[in-house]
């Protein structure tokens, strides 16, 4: 997993819950890169799950909601360091559809071997957009917090239902995008 999202997701326990939560979760993780972090690096994806745990053990609250919250940080961290992406998209549902042809792509030539999640696109409707994610990392909270991030930053509410494909264990996620 890309650094770069390790670094996000300090800084949004950071200014969510305050620098000791920062230190707080480090310390309760057992971390093979300590928990110093650059945002070029690569690291395992083991390390995010444990750095997750630990701030809802931290915080009390449930997991997928902050992975979810965190998502939604992160998508105004990418459209404020990566904004040719979203400029290139005339709605909220042609930058969703872009992410796999052109934005991984992309991604891609930055760094090569990253291992990214797939989206593709089932339906789509003036008002409603249906896309599966699959993962290995199990993800899809984050990816849903990334939607809803996402829609904001097009100036459009969007409502995502999520459903667990059958039998996939969270590696294939089926989001349902309705524009509200």
């Amino acid at each position: 997993m890309k650094g770069v999202v390790f670094t996000e997701f300090l800084d949004f326990v950071g200014d969510r819950y305050g620098a000791n939560a920062v230190d707080d979760i480090i310390d309760a993780s057992d971390l093979p890169s300590g928990g110093a972090y650059t945002s070029v690096g690569t690291y395992s994806h083991a390390e995010m799950v444990q750095l997750c745990t630990a701030l809802a053990e931290h915080t009390g609250e449930p997991a997928p909601e902050l992975v979810r919250d965190f998502g939604t940080h992160l998508s105004c961290s990418f459209a404020r360091d990566h904004h040719r992406f979203f400029e290139r998209s005339s709605n909220f549902f042609d930058f969703l559809e872009s992410i796999e042809g052109h934005i991984h792509v992309e991604v891609r030539k930055l760094y090569p071997g990253a291992e990214l999640p797939s989206f593709t696109t089932e339906l789509r409707t003036p008002t409603q957009l249906v896309m599966q994610y699959r993962s290995p990392r199990r993800m899809g909270d984050l990816a849903e917090g990334l939607i809803v991030g996402t829609a904001r930053r097009f100036g459009v509410e969007a409502r995502v239902q999520t459903t667990l494909i059958d039998g996939s264990d969270g590696q294939a996620v089926r989001f349902v995008v309705d524009l509200v």
